[in-house]
């Protein structure tokens, strides 16, 4: 019963959480595949680089922000707004009251679905839900307190606060900066080869003692994501589009042609594209908005290979141009 009632809210989360890991990543050389998640926890291809722990927890995050969302809106028979400190002091000038989100609710289920695809009992599992759990936390980090005001002739004498949860994409800018940041476990490889056993588990457990609930780890160095590699599902940057120039632009996608291109040992290639759009649109009483269809040429720029038979001078002007 539990399985159906929640199985689409959980299928739609981790969806969001990948859409938010594809967003986080656009402009880098890893740019979170189709594939990350299904090789995060395939037994054969099972990995534990800084990129699978990401995609554990903003997975994570994802499925548990959408239980809570979901129950807010009264999806869920079972699931109401957490009341639970309702009528306490919280601060100075204001109570707790209102309808706060039901975090606790979208972390129990939760929990119930992401944590129950991780079946083995090696370092690799413990890191996964290690990270699994990381996500949660950031949901409940990233909550901010909403507030009412009450009082004689909108004094505001005393407020009544709730809690609720913030926009998806601050889950994802908190979770990224936890990506970068994220600690790499230094194990001891002699214990950890006796599997299963006492002393393999006692050697993961001393180093979990060291790491914070809210801080990412990882096992292993991320590999070449420059080259393409299909056994892992890595694309390569060939192909891929970057950021010349442009307005409003962060420093971090001004160098993503160097990133994904020249570093790479690709080169900057420029290509026109032609783009429809509304345009001179006018509103017509009454209610109706006509636009025009005006058509641009919008110059776009994308890592191809070097072609090994073009003359130096070319070669070296498309570096050029690529920073």
């Amino acid at each position: 019963q539990a399985y159906l009632t929640f199985s689409s809210s959980v299928a739609a989360g981790a969806h969001s959480g990948m859409e938010e890991c594809k967003f986080q990543f656009g402009w880098e050389r890893w740019n979170c595949p189709e594939s990350a998640l299904q090789l995060s926890t395939h037994n054969r291809l099972r990995s534990a680089t800084r990129e699978t722990s990401f995609v554990h927890a903003i997975s994570s995050a994802g499925v548990m922000y959408t239980l809570t969302r979901n129950c807010s809106l009264g999806d869920f028979e079972s699931c109401g707004c957490d009341d639970s400190r309702n009528g306490r002091v919280g601060g100075r000038g204001w109570v707790w009251g209102g309808c706060s989100d039901n975090v606790e609710f979208g972390e129990k289920v939760s929990k119930l679905f992401v944590d129950a695809l991780e079946t083995g009992h090696d370092t690799r599992a413990l890191i996964n839900l290690h990270n699994n759990e990381v996500g949660r936390l950031a949901v409940k980090d990233t909550m901010r307190r909403a507030c009412k005001c009450h009082g004689v002739s909108g004094s505001c004498s005393i407020q009544t606060c709730w809690l609720q949860l913030a926009e998806f994409r601050e889950v994802g800018n908190y979770l990224k900066i936890k990506y970068d940041r994220a600690h790499k476990l230094e194990m001891d490889k002699r214990r950890l080869r006796a599997g299963n056993s006492a002393d393999s588990r006692g050697a993961t457990a001393e180093t979990f003692h060291h790491i914070h609930a809210t801080e990412l780890v990882f096992l292993e160095d991320s590999p070449d994501y420059c080259t393409r590699n299909a056994s892992l599902g890595h694309h390569g940057t060939e192909g891929r589009e970057c950021l010349q120039g442009g307005r409003n632009l962060s420093q971090w996608e001004k160098r993503s042609c160097r990133r994904l291109c020249t570093e790479c040992g690709l080169r900057v290639e420029e290509r026109r594209t032609e783009v429809v759009a509304s345009c001179n649109c006018r509103f017509h009483w009454c209610c109706t908005v006509r636009c025009e269809q005006c058509r641009t040429l919008v110059a776009k720029h994308f890592c191809t290979r070097r072609d090994p038979a073009a003359p130096n001078h070319i070669r070296q002007r498309s570096r050029a141009h690529s920073r």
